[in-house]
């Protein structure tokens, strides 16, 4: 078996805080684009009724 090139790489040291903060960002953001989007779609399809 061929070894490859040694590695400092540790599984789990990554330091991810950036990361689910801008996933958090992305959901909210998403929640309330898509209940904004229903909002709108019930407001008009009530008023042209």
């Amino acid at each position: 078996m061929a070894s490859g090139p040694k590695s400092d790489y540790k599984r789990g040291s990554m330091d991810i805080r950036e990361q689910e903060s801008t996933f958090a960002l992305f959901w909210s953001l998403t929640k309330w684009g898509t209940v904004l989007t229903v909002l709108t779609l019930v407001f008009l399809a009530y008023m042209f009724a």
